[in-house]
């Protein structure tokens, strides 16, 4: 394998004075594009103006599961029903390569409880495992249409901080792709395995999960788990 090089991303900048950043890593197939007209929607919003969305771009690799084509991807699918072995090794490069857009982020004098990490499938599954076991806590997680990668691995690396991280889950029922029930054995491994708790609707920002199920939702989001998701950001990333 090549060695590892720094991700590109796309920076979408606030209107208003940067006080906080959201990292919004895409899914299989896709580029950090494909994201900037939700970032753009969301910083329109004066309540939101303050976040700086940065969208890194997966670097292009064969899919075993798509027939071995090549496409942006952070790491190989062996097949979509996901119970072969995992890309363990492309796996930990991302979660490596996402710490470091997370340490620049610092370095910049954002500090780590001003920073959402959030991606969408394959991005979902990235930012879980990144976001668990990072040394630096976030303020918060977001996983949209996700999974638990390497869960094993993940239990053993996860850090005591994790525990109270908030983390907004959304997934629709109508999910071919990653299927709904993925989703629901995700969620009873962070309760269950990690003794993630529920995160109070009243006071999401004190930690815990928020999950969010639609009804007849396919593997993309939609206008309802956007807003979900912004309610949650207000929460988690107010205004200083």
């Amino acid at each position: 394998m090549a060695a590892l090089q720094p991700l590109k991303f796309l920076t979408v900048q606030p209107i208003a004075k940067h006080t906080a950043t959201v990292i919004f890593v895409h899914g299989l197939g896709d580029t950090g594009f494909g994201w900037k007209p939700v970032a753009e929607m969301f910083k329109a919003d004066s309540t939101l103006n303050h976040i700086k969305w940065v969208l890194p771009h997966a670097p292009t690799m064969r899919v075993t599961a798509n027939m071995g084509m090549e496409m942006p991807s952070w790491f190989d699918i062996y097949d979509f029903g996901f119970q072969s072995t995992e890309d363990e090794t492309r796996i930990l490069h991302t979660v490596h390569s996402l710490n470091q857009i997370i340490t620049a982020e610092v370095d910049a004098g954002i500090p780590a409880n001003r920073i959402v990490l959030g991606g969408f499938s394959q991005g979902g599954a990235v930012t879980i495992f990144t976001g668990l076991t990072s040394e630096r806590k976030l303020a918060g997680l977001a996983v949209l249409s996700g999974w638990t990668p390497l869960a094993n691995k993940l239990k053993a690396m996860a850090t005591p901080s994790m525990k109270s991280v908030p983390i907004f889950w959304g997934h629709g029922k109508a999910d071919p792709l990653v299927k709904f029930r993925f989703a629901q054995h995700s969620v009873d491994f962070l309760h269950n395995d990690l003794a993630i708790s529920s995160a109070s609707p009243d006071v999401p920002e004190k930690g815990g999960l928020t999950f969010h199920a639609y009804d007849d939702l396919p593997h993309m989001t939609n206008e309802e788990e956007l807003r979900d998701l912004s309610a949650w950001l207000r929460r988690i990333l107010p205004k200083e």
